[in-house]
């Protein structure tokens, strides 16, 4: 069954920021994606992952759908073709791999981000609310949750902070965490800024207020987090009433400034995260009383251990991806023949039923209930070895062999699927 499981792979290794743009999928486009598929395709157990970094389409079939996906994809973001050379084709045990890596955070732009494994979730949550999600992924999923927490508990690949934005947002908790509803302002909303936004999100900082130079910018972020938003324009009042700063706005010149603060009355301590290369933060401002700055190279500290850190811990990963990786493949050839397996039960429960009838007519109720009791236990004890010998025969790579053999000699395809 792996052998059928594909996926449509588009990340920020194979498409620039542009690409990535024309083909991301909201919760509502995801779903209506999952929709077109199970209209237009015979594919099954769909999943539909898209975040900042990318978009990938993983389904089972035999038949490859690229086409059609592709075809659905391009009518529901209105995008002409052109985009599908930078998806990356996998197939049986490489797309089972990929998306084991890209849950687990070895296959993330940041090494270890847990905000991936949080998506693919929510990515499994939508495929489940659109009848999409069969038994291999449940299965499939189930076990790379059960992964994931092996990684927190049996290694440090999870440990630190180890991307700009979310080393910012554990500064900026840090440095509030004596306040009752700290106010955080974020200045800039591009790649570093939105990802800030999206850490903010899953933080305790939750009086969030966003400026941007493009306003419309700024409030579709906001709306996305749930923060408020407003223009670059006020952004001395904005500082003012804000407790910390976080600033990733692109220039040649700072855009905070002594100058811009000389009227701003700091009554505690004000901090100024600065994310921007060059600097949008001017450094002299902390000679003005109670105002603190951290600049990329405070950040980029606490990253680097974190990094080297997880880093170390990749082969572990590794290694415990393969051990349960190669349990799913037992799984996934069993239920090849978990057909056959259903067929023989119903056929020996059939016999036993109207074996059981021909002697259940003159007896008395104490030795019916015994004969059913005993004939039960009989059908039971033959079925374990065929069964057992079926699954052995999974893992060896012969079971059609032997399932044909089963069906030959029960007679299986003539009985129904069902027991009556």
């Amino acid at each position: 069954m792996t052998q059928n499981f594909k996926a449509l792979v588009l990340t920020y290794k194979t498409a620039p920021v542009a690409i990535r743009e024309q083909v991301s999928l909201t919760e509502e486009a995801s779903k209506k994606l999952l929709n077109f598929i199970r209209d237009y395709t015979t594919a099954t157990d769909v999943l539909v992952v898209s975040t900042c970094n990318r978009t990938e389409v993983y389904y089972l079939a035999e038949k490859d759908f690229s086409t059609e996906i592709f075809k659905g994809l391009a009518l529901l973001k209105q995008i002409d073709a052109g985009f599908e050379e930078h998806f990356t084709f996998f197939q049986g045990p490489e797309a089972v791999q990929h998306l084991f890596d890209v849950a687990i955070g070895l296959d993330a732009q940041v090494i270890g981000d847990l905000q991936i494994s949080g998506q693919v979730k929510n990515a499994y949550q939508w495929s489940a609310d659109e009848n999409m999600a069969g038994p291999f992924l449940h299965r499939l999923m189930h076990t790379i949750f059960f992964v994931n927490k092996r990684v927190v508990q049996e290694t440090s690949f999870r440990d630190g902070a180890a991307s700009i934005s979310y080393a910012a947002k554990e500064m900026a908790e840090d440095l509030t965490a004596g306040l009752a509803s700290p106010k955080v302002l974020v200045v800039g909303v591009g790649e570093i800024g939105q990802d800030v936004c999206l850490n903010l999100v899953h933080s305790r900082l939750n009086q969030v207020k966003i400026l941007n130079r493009t306003v419309e910018k700024a409030e579709k972020l906001a709306q996305k987090c749930g923060f408020t938003f407003g223009s670059i324009d006020a952004l001395a009042d904005e500082i003012a009433a804000a407790d910390i700063v976080i600033s990733s706005v692109s220039g040649n010149t700072p855009l905070i400034t002594r100058e811009l603060l000389s009227n701003v009355k700091i009554l505690s301590h004000k901090y100024f995260i600065d994310l921007s290369m060059p600097r949008s933060v001017e450094s002299t401002i902390e000679e003005l009383p109670g105002t603190i700055v951290y600049n990329l190279d405070d950040i980029r500290e606490k990253t680097n251990e974190a990094v080297e850190k997880r880093k170390a811990s990749i082969p572990h990963v590794k290694a415990i991806i393969k051990e349960v990786i190669n349990d799913f493949e037992d799984w996934s050839k069993e239920m090849i023949v978990t057909p056959t397996i259903q067929k023989l039960k119903n056929t020996l429960e059939q016999i036993r039923k109207e074996e059981l009838a021909r002697f259940l007519k003159n007896t008395k109720p104490e030795e019916a209930e015994r004969l059913e009791e005993m004939s039960k236990s009989l059908m039971q004890k033959i079925l374990k070895y065929p069964v057992l010998q079926l699954k052995a025969a999974c893992r060896r790579g012969d079971a059609e062999t032997l399932s044909e053999v089963l069906n030959e000699l029960f007679n299986l395809e003539g009985h129904p699927e069902k027991s009556k």
